[in-house]
C-alpha cells in the first residue's frame, strides 16, 4: 500500500474533483452549443471540368412550400455564386439525397430545362446554356435547381439554388 504524506491525499482528491467538474462543464457547454445550431439546408453543386461551386439554398430548402411571389423574388436575386463554362464541356449538377427524394428540376432563366428527377446527379452539355434555342441570352445564364414537393411533375417548390453560368471562350 502506498502512503502519502499528510495533506497530499486531500490535494490529489481536490485535483481529481476539479478535473471531473471541468470535463462535465465542457460536455454541457458543447451540448448547449449544438442544440442552438440550426440544421443547414442541403447543398447543390455544379461542376464544370475540374471546377466546382456549391451553395446552400438561395430560398427555402427546409421542406416547406415556397409561395409564388417568394419564388419570383428569389429568381431575381443577384447575389449568387458563378462558374465559368466552356461550351464544349459537360456541366454536372448534383444535389443532396434529401433533395433528390423530393424530386428536382433544372431551370434556365426561370424556365424548366429538364423534367423533374429523383436522381442525385445530372449532366447537360455546356453549349445548351448559351444557345438562343433554349432561351439563352448573351454570355451568362441564370441556372436554378428547383426542389419539388415529392410529387412527379408538381409545380410546388420547396427550395431554390441559383447559380450564374458565365461563358468561358
Amino acid at each position: 500500500m502506498t502512503t502519502l504524506p499528510r495533506g497530499e491525499a486531500a490535494d490529489v482528491l481536490r485535483v481529481r474533483r476539479r478535473r471531473a467538474v471541468a470535463a462535465a462543464g465542457a460536455v454541457s457547454a458543447g451540448l448547449l452549443v449544438l442544440s442552438a445550431c440550426d440544421k443547414p439546408t442541403p447543398l447543390s453543386t455544379i461542376t464544370v471540368g475540374r471546377t466546382s461551386v456549391s451553395s446552400e439554398a438561395t430560398c427555402g430548402g427546409e421542406g416547406d412550400a415556397l409561395q409564388s411571389a417568394a419564388q419570383t423574388k428569389c429568381l431575381a436575386d443577384k447575389d449568387i455564386k458563378s462558374i465559368k463554362v466552356d461550351p464544349d464541356e459537360t456541366v454536372r449538377f448534383g444535389v443532396d439525397p434529401d433533395v433528390a427524394d423530393k424530386r428536382w428540376t433544372i431551370l434556365m432563366n426561370g424556365q424548366p430545362l429538364t423534367e423533374d428527377s429523383n436522381k442525385t446527379y445530372r449532366t447537360i452539355p455546356g453549349s445548351v446554356f448559351f444557345n438562343a434555342q433554349y432561351g439563352a441570352q448573351g454570355d451568362s445564364t441564370l441556372v436554378t435547381i428547383k426542389a419539388g414537393d415529392g410529387k412527379k411533375d408538381s409545380q410546388a417548390a420547396t427550395g431554390l439554388w441559383s447559380f450564374k453560368l458565365e461563358k468561358d471562350d
